[in-house]
């Protein structure tokens, strides 16, 4: 990907392995200014990159990973908890010390 004034079917082509190897910001920083206007202005390479992900999906779908969220669900839940007790902690102390500062008053009204 060093050489530069690619055309646009180098360019597609550069494109497809970045996707297939996982770096397409390799593939995009690579890009000279005329190589990335050369880019936004072809509908030919999108039209390509597109069919590119369709065979690269259907090539590797036997090696895709989907991601377990799981984990990320249960320490949002743990989170959540947590901030729920850390919330009710202060209301029942300012609860406790007002019936304590009630009980002492009428101690010494009686």
């Amino acid at each position: 990907m060093s050489q530069t004034s690619r055309e646009i079917q180098e360019l597609l082509v550069d494109y497809a392995d970045a996707l297939r190897d996982g770096c397409i910001p390799t593939f995009l920083k690579s890009l000279s200014r005329e190589e990335a206007k050369l880019i936004a202005t072809s509908q030919e390479f999108w039209d390509a990159t597109e069919s590119v992900r369709i065979l690269n999906s259907v090539g590797f779908a036997d090696r895709a990973v989907t991601a377990n969220v799981s984990l990320f669900i249960s320490r949002v839940d743990a989170e959540i908890a947590s901030r729920m007790i850390k919330s009710k902690a202060p209301q029942r102390a300012k609860h406790s010390a007002k019936l304590r500062s009630k009980r002492e008053s009428e101690k010494y009204l009686k």
